[in-house]
């Protein structure tokens, strides 16, 4: 996925913040960096933790949609015990 360099992101602030020369390296000359697997690894663990955030999220709104569908259930029964 390319990255689109018009928007200026919170962590090129912080590596900038961090070491404006390796900063320049890596985003202006495209130097290589001397630990690749590392990137790899943060990468990949962002990935992950944005699955689990996603599942999370999904998880919440169907716990929502449930006690919403109890709850209108549940009026429903008292309504007819009211009515009966």
């Amino acid at each position: 996925m390319p990255k689109d360099r018009s928007y200026v992101r919170a962590s090129d602030i912080g590596a900038w913040s961090f070491c404006n020369r390796a900063w320049w390296l890596a985003q202006v000359q495209k130097a290589p960096h001397e630990r690749p697997q590392q990137l790899d690894w943060g990468d990949q663990s962002h990935a992950d933790h944005g699955r689990l955030t996603s599942r999370a999220q999904r998880l919440r709104r169907i716990g929502i949609a449930l006690l919403a569908g109890g709850l209108i259930l549940l009026g429903f029964l008292l309504l007819a015990q009211l009515l009966l």
